[in-house]
């Protein structure tokens, strides 16, 4: 799949976010930090990595090292503050 279906899928967990109150894992065409972020903030409390792994295996250790630089920014203290902050 991949960076194909990632507007597909990033609408299905914003849809399904506001219709449930249901912990819900994004996947679908992430790749990057930011992608992560847009499903984080769309209502997803997790995010499958799939794709991204065949052409570049380093991205999810370097998503993870990148990721607490990004809830400081955002000035959270933890992810789950900025899940579904899109709503």
């Amino acid at each position: 799949m991949g960076q194909p279906s990632k507007p597909i899928a990033l609408r299905a967990v914003h849809q399904v976010a506001c219709a449930v109150k249901t912990p819900l894992m994004g996947i679908g065409g992430i790749a990057t930090l930011d992608d992560v972020m847009e499903f984080i903030v769309a209502g997803a409390t997790a995010v499958q990595l799939g794709t991204v792994n065949f052409y570049d295996p380093t991205a999810s250790m370097r998503i993870l090292d990148e990721l607490p630089a990004a809830i400081s920014e955002l000035k959270a203290s933890s992810l789950a503050e900025i899940v579904g902050t899109l709503n």
